[in-house]
């Protein structure tokens, strides 16, 4: 990571204008092979794009950057991602301690995928530093972290869990998402891997699938590119094209959405027909402090719980009109979910399910007095 503001990387980093005709955006190169200069004579290493493509090479250039890493990696989706990433950390018998409160798909990969090929998962309250600690065994190979959290926004201290996981040998990862690097870089507090859905913040428009890794350690690198040749799930030309254009306006966007949600987490509190409001730029958030010391900024995203249970919520969830009924977050449009029946609907019936009163909101940059207009007209009076 260099000196410059993270603005200025935004824009210009892993990208200068074209040298041939010296546009100031690179050209997409929306290609499947290249030309050999004889057999193996590649130009400038690229020989077929699911091994290299000079789009997606520069989007990981400027996300291993903004991340402050040494190895960035670009995918076809957030899940593709951390599949390699399982991939290269795991063998079967080995063991994963995630968050209690994660992406539903997470969750999914991992239980539903990794744990029929031979991997134990245990789900734990990262906000407990004990219990964390007690549930570390000696196969525990990953420790997976979420912070802030998918819906509930519980921040997790990551230098102390870092700790934690370093002295018993442990990979720490960290889902960035909800955060996005503007607000928190986990691998300068500890983690040893940063895993990114771009499609969310990132591309910032909806309009694009994407994933990422960002990490340090050279052998654990060596093991993702690898497998992200072998298996290929890479992210197409005009993706990393998409995702590289989304970023240069990351930083004006987050500060926007971080401003939107501020203030209608502060009119939502006390609401009477809300119980209570899960934001941690909030002074009575648990999290607040850590969140606080380790963020440059709470973000876009809140939940709320209603007074009303489940009829409440779904009703709530269907009334709104500027916040769009549907699955995703981070674009500029605000959005509203209903996660027990939508983002986490494959927890339902466990430990892990969602109160089924919670309502999601990614807020979006609209005008913050439409936004708190729109959501005050859906919800019941009382």
């Amino acid at each position: 990571m260099s000196n410059q503001d993270f603005s200025t990387r935004a824009i210009h980093s892993g990208s200068e204008p074209d040298s041939a005709t010296g546009a100031v955006i690179p050209p997409i190169y929306q290609t499947s092979t290249y030309v050999q200069d004889g057999i193996g004579g590649f130009r400038n290493g690229y020989e077929y794009s699911r091994g290299g493509n000079p789009t997606r090479s520069s989007l990981e250039v400027l996300i291993a950057d903004l991340e402050g890493g040494k190895h960035g990696y670009s995918f076809s989706s957030g899940l593709a991602g951390e599949d390699i990433l399982l991939r290269a950390a795991l063998k079967p018998g080995d063991h994963v301690v995630m968050g209690n409160d994660v992406y539903g798909g997470t969750h999914r990969l991992v239980n539903r995928v990794f744990v029929p090929w031979g991997i134990a998962l245990d789900t734990v309250e990262l906000t407990d530093l004990d219990a964390v600690q007690a549930a570390i065994t000696p196969s525990t190979k990953v420790l997976w972290i979420e912070t802030p959290s998918n819906p509930l926004l519980k921040i997790s201290d990551i230098t102390a869990l870092a700790e934690i996981g370093h002295a018993a040998g442990v990979l720490v990862v960290v889902d960035n998402t909800f955060a996005s690097p503007y607000l928190q870089n986990p691998l300068a507090l500890g983690a040893d891997v940063v895993t990114h859905s771009t499609t969310k913040y990132l591309g910032g428009h909806s309009d694009v699938l994407g994933g990422a890794l960002v990490m340090n350690d050279d052998e654990l690198a060596e093991k993702v590119a690898f497998l992200q040749f072998a298996v290929g799930p890479v992210s197409g030309p005009m993706d990393a094209w998409l995702t590289t254009r989304g970023i240069k306006t990351l930083a004006v966007r987050v500060e926007r959405h971080s401003a939107n949600a501020q203030a209608i987490a502060e009119r939502l509190v006390g609401h009477p027909a809300v119980e209570r409001v899960y934001y941690p730029g909030l002074a009575d958030h648990p999290g607040h402090e850590v969140a606080a010391r380790q963020m440059r900024g709470f973000g876009g995203m809140l939940s709320i719980a209603l007074r009303g249970g489940a009829e409440a919520a779904r009703s709530f969830t269907e009334s709104t009109s500027l916040f769009h009924l549907a699955e995703s977050l981070g674009g500029v449009e605000s959005l509203i979910s209903y996660p027990s029946e939508m983002t986490h609907a494959s927890v339902r019936g466990t430990a892990l399910e969602v109160p089924e009163n919670i309502v999601r909101l990614s807020v979006g940059i609209e005008g913050v007095d439409d936004l708190i207009e729109d959501l005050l007209e859906a919800l019941p009076a009382s």
